[in-house]
């Protein structure tokens, strides 16, 4: 519909998997190496794993274009199947002539590898290529395990490539599965395009139908990398929604609010909607780590103005420091003295009384009365101790009638 209005010569964003449009970048590149190179080796099993829409059915075509010509390849598409339904297509493919009234496994294998050995006689290569591997179950690979055993002593004359998505690695950790696992000599995952390798994806594909002139703009690319997470699929699917919508609009490029547009009918409402918060989210992060930064150099630059004060803080604190220890010591000493000194018992300065006499000569003395010296009845003013004795009362008359000290040995 479009491709006269743009000048193209056929639909430049198909996700048929054409190896004309096989942009390939140096993951894809990698991809490829790694598959040619499994199949010159004498290993039993290559593995390549990628998420949907990555491009593994692409390179695959790119293999069956460039498959050497000692080599006999057989592609299994539907990987829905049980083991006697696979051993049938694995025929089928070869096409090796099987007695269809004896489906039985043994039968079926012998057949198959009878035909091994005859190839390999030829010097010839037998490689068998199953997509959608995640989908195969346990005793289907089993099944193709005990395919790889039949082996010269030079290599294996069956070799089997498995592509599958990410998941298929699960399965294959599986333990029931580690002697297929342990014969895997080759293993690539092939990760979604970069930020550049998207804009180059882009004008590739133009190019090869026929563009002569620039559709996306730098910023546009940006946007459609973000929604398409650089997954080869989803740029086709988004690109072909926006040439439509610019088209429609009698646009001659795509702006961001067209790709925007083809994004959401591509994706969804909502699912286009969460990838914008994403980058949002790094806005505040970086707007919040600039505010730390800017206060980190405001303290910074205030201690190193304030440094004279800062310095004379310390001085006076260092001074403050030394000088209360001596003054706590100094008023311990005063109040321990002055305890000491203080009498316990306060006597009338009235002598006339002989035994208050003697009771006041023994306590200015320091010495202890006998007992039985003082024998009358005297009235003595007592004041409270200050410590330790809690909580402090009033003076008040106390009648003695007798003292008696304790004697010296107790």
């Amino acid at each position: 519909m479009y491709l006269e209005y743009f000048g193209l010569l056929e639909t430049p964003f198909s996700i048929a998997p054409d190896p004309r449009y096989l942009y390939m970048s140096e993951r894809h590149r990698e991809a490829l190496a790694h598959l040619l190179y499994g199949i010159e080796s004498t290993g039993a099993f290559i593995l390549l794993t990628g998420d949907v829409g990555t491009g593994k059915t692409t390179v695959s075509r790119c293999l069956l274009e460039q498959v050497p010509e000692d080599t006999y390849l057989a592609l299994v598409l539907n990987p829905k199947l049980n083991a006697i339904e696979l051993l049938q297509v694995i025929c089928d493919e070869f096409r090796i002539t099987y007695d269809k009234s004896d489906l039985s496994a043994k039968a079926l294998v012998d057949y198959i590898n009878r035909y091994l050995l005859g190839a390999h006689a030829l010097g010839k290569k037998t490689v068998l290529l199953i997509e959608e591997a995640q989908n195969l179950d346990l005793d289907v690979l089993e099944q193709l395990r005990l395919l790889t055993n039949l082996e010269t002593s030079e290599r294996k004359l069956l070799q089997v490539i498995l592509l599958g998505q990410p998941e298929f690695l699960e399965v294959l950790d599986r333990p029931e599965l580690s002697q297929l696992s342990q014969r895997i000599t080759a293993r690539f995952h092939l990760s979604p395009l970069m930020l550049h390798e998207v804009e180059e994806y882009v004008s590739y594909r133009l190019s090869i139908a026929g563009c002569r002139r620039p559709l996306f703009g730098q910023g546009v690319i940006k946007l459609l990398y973000r929604y398409s997470g650089g997954v080869p699929r989803l740029i086709n699917v988004i690109c072909d929604r926006a040439l439509l919508g610019c088209y429609v609009q009698n646009h001659h490029y795509i702006d961001k609010k067209t790709l925007t547009i083809a994004a959401k009918e591509v994706l969804g409402e909502n699912k286009a909607a969460l990838i914008k918060p994403k980058y949002t989210q790094y806005f505040y992060q970086a707007a919040a780590f600039s505010v730390i930064v800017i206060l980190l150099v405001f303290v910074t630059v205030f201690l190193i103005n304030n440094e004279e004060w800062f310095l004379e803080v310390e001085q006076n604190v260092d001074g403050i420091e030394k000088q209360v220890p001596q003054q706590i010591e100094d008023k311990i000493k005063e109040e321990s003295d002055d305890k000491i000194n203080k009498p316990l018992v306060k006597l009338p300065k009235d002598n006339s009384n002989e035994q208050t006499a003697i009771a006041y000569d023994a306590l200015r003395n320091n010495t202890r009365v006998q007992v039985g010296q003082i024998e009358s009845e005297q009235t003595l003013s007592v004041k409270p101790i200050p410590q330790p004795i809690k909580p402090e009362f009033e003076t008040k008359a106390v009648t003695v009638k007798t003292i008696k000290w304790p004697d010296s040995d107790q």
